[in-house]
């Protein structure tokens, strides 16, 4: 679990320094079209749709962007039909690779992800071959400074969490059943924790050890796959060793 709670940590802070830039909104965007198509435009009766614009705040995107999306998913603006498209397959060094994404155009994603997959040493499998890996979660970060564990283990898992990872050097991250995030999340801010983000994953039920070789082409493939426009979560199973992680994705 190591491994992929520091990769997700090191996503965060990147997709922190894309929002900066701006690039991180188009996902956001279609992340709230798409939400607010399949549950409504309320995010009270809408938990997809609140998570989405939970996430379009945390990364500062102004309000009327939001409130834009929201309208284009309900159909009173007219907008792109974004299709929800899940890809599986296979990375250096065999680990699992599960891609997300939003497109309006299958044929090109399909083929954009199958090259990306096939020029950095992996393959793409066929629908079902690694989702079993996985399992929906919910996770939530908290900033360590200041926080004493022992008490965020008992708040957190009386709230209803599954578990608290605390590998990383910066935050706790708190991973809570898929359906129980905003209540655990909730509590939480209500016994006075500060959210640094929370959101809904995929989190790999087994993990597989990748040496040097592999790790450097598998950071290259994953981050290729996040940098398509298409694609929204990629997740993976794999262990890396910290300082090599940090090392291969400065």
């Amino acid at each position: 679990m190591a491994g992929h709670s520091k990769w997700a940590n090191i996503k965060h802070k990147k997709m922190a320094q894309d929002a900066k830039r701006g690039k991180i909104f188009t996902k956001l965007i279609k992340e709230i079209i798409v939400a607010a198509k399949m549950g409504g435009g309320d995010p009270e009766n809408n938990p997809r749709l609140r998570a989405a614009i939970a996430l379009a705040k945390e990364h500062n995107m102004p309000k009327d962007n939001i409130e834009r999306a929201i309208k284009k998913g309900t159909g009173e603006i007219e907008s792109e039909n974004y299709e929800e498209v899940t890809y599986e397959g296979y990375g250096p060094g065999g680990v699992a690779i599960l891609v997300e994404v939003l497109t309006d155009n299958k044929n090109r994603t399909a083929s954009e992800i199958r090259y990306i997959f096939s020029k950095h040493g992996g393959s793409l499998g066929e629908a079902g071959c690694v989702s079993w890996i996985f399992e929906r979660k919910g996770i939530i970060h908290i900033e360590k400074e200041g926080v004493d564990f022992e008490k965020l283990f008992d708040d957190a898992l009386g709230a209803g969490a599954d578990d608290i990872d605390d590998s990383d050097e910066n935050i706790y991250e708190i991973i809570t059943p898929a359906s129980e995030l905003e209540n655990v999340k909730k509590a939480l801010e209500d016994a006075g924790y500060k959210i640094v983000h929370s959101k809904l994953t995929m989190i790999p039920k087994n993990t597989v050890k990748v040496d040097e070789e592999n790790a450097n082409k598998l950071i290259n493939l994953m981050n290729k796959l996040e940098d398509n426009d298409d694609v929204q979560n990629v997740y993976s199973n794999f262990e890396i060793d910290d300082s090599l992680l940090e090392k291969l994705s400065a």
